[in-house]
């Protein structure tokens, strides 16, 4: 018999009904005739401004880095992001509270504030040995191996909701509840080392991680995916956000028309705004469309929080979330949701830092050559209009594509998430990065941390990125000590 999936809220909040649009027609176009991207760095110069962020960058480089607002921000804009920054850092309380603003709380959550996740604005911690894991957390679903047995109802659900959710569990493991309910369990991490060979003799020592879920609160949850997320770093996301499509589609090439074995290409996910489908921008495997989007879905999983744009939360019918106490239909009302998303918009990013060291420099030019720029693109320039005016007109140095690259088995996660599939993950923007440990010792890099170094992340990358990292493998030390210092510059 068919694996039957009982009715899950996103089905409320979705109708099957509507007339559902393709991407634009310019969309198909560019991924027909993708730019030559050796020719192209090739001709791009080095980067010649400390300001990666354009004009709102700010110079910045200690623990605070990521926590400033644009410098290009004017007086009332400032008192925006302030009034935004409070909302992201305050708690939320259990319902019914006498803080009728904050609460609503669950009832299964895994934290009860953004900013214990996103530390300063920064990358998630990794949980101490014992400890539960806040900005670790493991995104769930049916592997892709169930497909064939799915309803056309089904496929259709996914394709709007992005990923077959578990029947029981969701699409994310809550690991806390409100007093009345288990709360869902606990993700349990185990590491083998796997030792890497340099040219030059050293031997990295790679941390394998296998995940699992333990002290199930609703039962054996047999078969599910389990893709573990680590919260990413905030600056530079409205930037990101004012990049057309246009510009972000001249990298893409899905069938490798180029023959340069990179072949990128955007996911395509449903916009809850605008009801059709769209480019994929945010998130680990790019499944959100816009920062508003991005951070209604953070409240409704990671809090349990409703929002107009998201008016249900990651509790199944099996957990009777309904029988408990709420914060009212809308728990996070429209202007909490305007504030939180201009300050997570204009987050600032950090200078870049050494920019005229020969060492950086000589990194630098092997960053190319290695063609790790092949999807890291330097440069990008956010649109002329339709884009808020600080945000609009911007030379960024974001390294990012902003496309799903296949990274190979080493780091595939058997979770479908609309078009991107396990081995595929969007190109992280590496702008901040050589700060990432100074804002938060205890974070690590990729989309779940398992590297402890930036060596240890280049290690990591697989697939497409194959040939790129076996070079660095190859490298003479000078050289690799090169590469890392601009990457540390960023």
């Amino acid at each position: 018999m068919p694996h039957v999936i009982p009715k899950h809220p996103i089905l409320h909040a979705l109708s099957l009904a509507i007339a559902l649009t393709a991407l634009p027609q310019g969309v198909a176009q560019a991924a027909q005739t993708p730019l030559t991207v050796s020719a192209y760095l090739a001709a791009l110069p080095l980067q010649d401004t400390a300001k990666s962020g354009g004009e709102g960058s700010v110079r910045k480089h200690d623990t605070n880095a990521y926590s400033l607002p644009a410098k290009n921000l004017s007086f009332d804009q400032r008192l925006s992001f302030s009034v935004g920054n409070s909302f992201f850092k305050s708690p939320w309380v259990i319902a019914p509270a006498s803080t009728t603003a904050r609460d609503g709380l669950g009832p299964l959550f895994n934290t009860n504030a953004c900013q214990n996740c996103h530390v300063k604005d920064g990358r998630g911690s990794l949980p101490a040995e014992g400890d539960p894991s806040v900005g670790l957390f493991l995104r769930l679903g049916m592997p892709d191996s169930h497909e064939d047995s799915w309803s056309d109802e089904e496929r259709e659900f996914r394709r709007i909701a992005g990923v077959m959710p578990h029947p029981v569990y969701g699409t994310q493991l809550q690991n806390a509840a409100v007093p009345g309910i288990e709360r869902e369990g606990r993700m349990q991490v185990v590491h083998e080392e796997m030792p890497v060979p340099l040219v030059d003799g050293e031997v990295v020592l790679l941390r394998k991680p296998r995940y699992s879920l333990v002290e199930a609160g609703f039962g054996d949850p047999g078969p599910i995916a389990l893709s573990p997320r680590l919260a990413p770093g905030m600056v530079g996301l409205g930037l990101l956000e004012a990049v057309s499509e246009e510009t972000l589609l001249e990298w893409a090439d899905p069938q490798d028309a180029d023959g340069d074995g990179i072949s990128g290409r955007a996911n395509t996910v449903w916009s809850l705004t605008e009801q059709h489908e769209v480019m994929g921008r945010f998130g680990w495997k790019a499944g959100q469309p816009d920062v508003r989007q991005q951070s209604a879905k953070a409240f409704a999983g990671d809090m349990g929080l409703t929002s107009n744009l998201v008016s249900s939360t990651d509790c199944t019918p099996v957990q009777k979330c309904a029988d408990l106490p709420n914060g009212g239909t809308i728990e996070v009302e429209d202007n909490v949701m305007d504030n939180v998303a201009f300050y997570s918009r204009n987050l600032a990013v950090p200078t870049r830092r050494d920019l005229d060291d020969p060492t950086v420099r000589e990194g630098e030019q092997l960053f190319r050559e290695l063609e790790c720029a092949s999807c890291h693109r330097p440069r990008l320039t956010t649109a002329s209009g339709g884009v808020a005016a600080q945000l609009a007109d911007q030379t960024i140095w974001p390294y990012s594509d902003m496309l799903l690259h296949d990274m190979g088995d080493g780091l595939s996660d058997d979770r479908r998430e609309f078009e991107a599939t396990g081995n595929e993950w969007r190109t992280p923007p590496l702008w901040g990065i050589g700060l990432a440990q100074t804002v938060n010792p205890a974070t690590g890099f990729l989309h779940d941390g398992r590297a402890r170094t930036l060596l240890e992340a280049v290690l990591w990358h697989g697939g497409e990125a194959r040939a790129s990292r076996d070079k660095v493998v190859a490298l003479p030390t000078d050289q690799r000590q090169a590469l890392l210092r601009f990457l540390e510059s960023l």
